[in-house]
């Protein structure tokens, strides 16, 4: 069961985020003994390899924005730690309504442009206020995922695509180097915790690089209009699991 998570978490992260929505919940439901916070770990360092591996192709395959990716990485990956460390103190029942909210306001904001993200376009944001504009998205967006983490992946790339123009292409590849910043900020705390299940974590790597390998490799041979559709979907469906979890709670 975790493998099979894992690979499949793999491919829909490299398209367009959300793998933990698949993930996180395959971790919780197997090991039903085991603390959050390890749980959170093993799927931090699972993550991580998988994200990596898509990074590199993009890398490869596609002109990245370096201008942006650079900063937001370097910003998410120091606030990510300071995110994991206040999981302990924070409730995240706090979260949870604003996270769905947001994503209902992503969701229909792209539903109703359908040319959103399908072209590049010209930046919205100044180019003497890039460098500051990227440095708050990776603070934003890496407490964010460091602490919570659901639906940081789709939020990335609505950033990029909103703010600095990038396609959707552009702006998944973006969001995998920067969420690789921000699971190695997490993993710096978990894992000095001893938080982390390293058998089972390193066996989902291997199958989460196998899924983000042809998740990556369908991104770029089909382009922004396939990681539009992958996109909508997986935010439909974090607004449905977040959504459940509250009414649940």
């Amino acid at each position: 069961m975790f493998l099979v998570a894992a690979t499949f978490a793999g491919f829909v992260d490299a398209v367009a985020g959300g793998g933990g929505l698949i993930q996180v919940p395959a971790l919780f439901a197997g090991l039903p003994k085991e603390s959050p916070a390890t749980l959170f770990g093993t799927n931090k360092l699972a993550s991580i390899f998988g994200t990596l591996n898509a990074a590199r192709r993009y890398v490869r395959e596609v002109e990245m924005p370096w201008a942006i990716a650079v900063p937001t990485a370097l910003a998410a990956f120091a606030l990510s730690f300071l995110g994991a460390a206040t999981v302990a103190w924070l409730p995240r029942e706090v979260v949870r309504p604003l996270v769905l909210w947001l994503l209902v306001a992503v969701a229909i904001y792209t539903w109703t442009k359908p040319d959103f993200g399908k072209q590049a376009q010209a930046s919205r944001v100044a180019p003497r206020h890039a460098l500051p504009v990227a440095l708050l998205c990776g603070m934003v967006l890496g407490f964010y995922d460091g602490f919570f983490g659901p639906g940081a992946g789709s939020f990335m790339i609505f950033a990029f695509v909103r703010l600095f123009g990038m396609d959707f292409l552009h702006a998944s590849a973006t969001a995998k180097v920067v969420n690789a910043a921000t699971n190695a900020g997490a993993l710096l705390l978990f894992v000095p915790q001893g938080h982390v299940l390293w058998m089972l974590g390193l066996g989902m790597a291997v199958c989460n690089i196998a899924g983000a390998q042809l998740g990556s490799k369908l991104a770029i041979k089909h382009g922004s209009g396939f990681v539009r559709v992958v996109f909508l979907v997986m935010t439909s469906l974090l607004i449905g699991k977040i959504g459940w979890d509250i009414l649940m709670a």
